[in-house]
């Protein structure tokens, strides 16, 4: 008889409690959410040169873009060349960050040349701007 209950004991102790398994899979879908780096867009479509040096760069960047119509946009808001050293000091105070122009090839290049400066005053790690790659 005794050796009957040690068997009803050991099945009782192959149920699998998965309650933790579960928490830890919460755990870590909040972890790689929180972690996500999020890439703010320009709000607007520009129709950019294309470059023979062209190179792909950082995901952690501020973009501006500059319109045909020589509009300076941010966030998809219209920021004007005045906003722009503004806009990225206030982005730059816990790490300094590139700054990517997207300009529209038909874009005035003295509003470009003007943005770049503001960036460049506004404590920019690097200012570069946004081409495409040549379609063979």
């Amino acid at each position: 008889m005794k050796y009957r209950r040690s068997l009803s004991d050991a099945e009782d102790l192959t149920d699998i409690n998965i309650s933790p398994l579960i928490d830890m899979v919460f755990i870590l879908l909040i972890f790689f959410i929180v972690t996500t780096v999020f890439v703010e867009e320009t709000g607007v479509d520009v129709d950019k040169p294309q470059a023979a040096s062209a190179v792909n760069l950082d995901k952690n960047s501020i973009l501006i873009a500059v319109t045909a119509q020589n509009q300076v946009v941010y966030g998809g808001k219209e920021i004007g060349v005045g906003g722009v050293r503004a806009q990225v000091t206030r982005l730059n105070q816990k790490e300094r960050l590139p700054v990517i122009i997207q300009t529209d090839e038909k874009a005035s290049a003295g509003i470009v040349v003007r943005v770049i400066d503001e960036a460049k005053l506004g404590n920019a790690k690097s200012v570069s701007i946004s081409t495409d790659i040549p379609r063979s």
